[in-house]
């Protein structure tokens, strides 16, 4: 017991450093997601061709391509045509582009639970697109939103440590670091697995109370 709580003491600056770039990058990636994401679904059930058929090609392409193949793209192909961007935001934007679309079809589906008799009366009284999804059709989807959409967050969470093999010093990236100490990789894993529960259990209860607070009536 003394050896597994000495891996964590000694390389305490190490752990920390580690973690606290992982909940940046996740509080970063999360707020651009959710943005991106909201626009994207706001093209998905736009009343307007052009915006629904962009909505849709970007969430098949983005979709069906690996993260992975989305971080080297941006670590290795755009630094080519003379964009520089560090690694930390290289990989804030490939999480961000990735999320974004699951959180899209998120909205999507949501917009979809709301009866569409009511956006009727609302634009047959005068409004605008914009009006009725904000003010009438996505309060509503909000609850029916919420669980899945934090399911993504959670998901994208654990998805930041790939920014690892990116040169990004964040959780994923310690045991690289430990196995050149020589510190004893079961140890450092479940440390890591500890920190990740301790960031992830508080999301799966807030999921919860908000289930239980939005609970759409059957």
């Amino acid at each position: 017991m003394g050896e597994f709580f000495r891996v964590l003491t000694d390389n305490a600056s190490l752990f920390r450093e580690g973690f606290y770039n992982t909940v940046k990058l996740f509080l970063i990636a999360g707020v651009g997601s959710l943005v991106l994401g909201m626009l994207l679904g706001a093209m998905r059930v736009s009343p307007v061709p052009a915006l629904r058929a962009f909505g849709a090609a970007y969430v098949n392409l983005v979709r069906n391509t690996p993260l992975t193949l989305v971080f080297a793209f941006l670590v290795f192909a755009v630094p080519k045509l003379d964009v520089n961007i560090d690694y930390f935001n290289s990989a804030c934007i490939a999480l961000i582009a990735y999320t974004s679309a699951f959180i899209c079809e998120v909205v999507r589906s949501g917009v979809n639970t709301v009866a569409t008799g009511q956006a009727e009366a609302a634009r047959a009284l005068g409004m605008t697109f914009a009006q009725v999804l904000t003010l009438i059709v996505l309060p509503q989807a909000l609850r029916a939103m919420v669980p899945p959409m934090m399911s993504v967050l959670i998901a994208m969470l654990k998805n930041t440590t790939i920014a690892a093999g990116f040169s990004v010093l964040e959780a994923g990236a310690i045991p690289a670091y430990m196995s050149e100490r020589g510190e004893p990789q079961f140890i450092v894993l479940t440390w890591i697995v500890i920190g990740f529960l301790i960031l992830i259990i508080p999301l799966v209860v807030l999921q919860r109370i908000l289930e239980r607070k939005w609970a759409v009536a059957r």
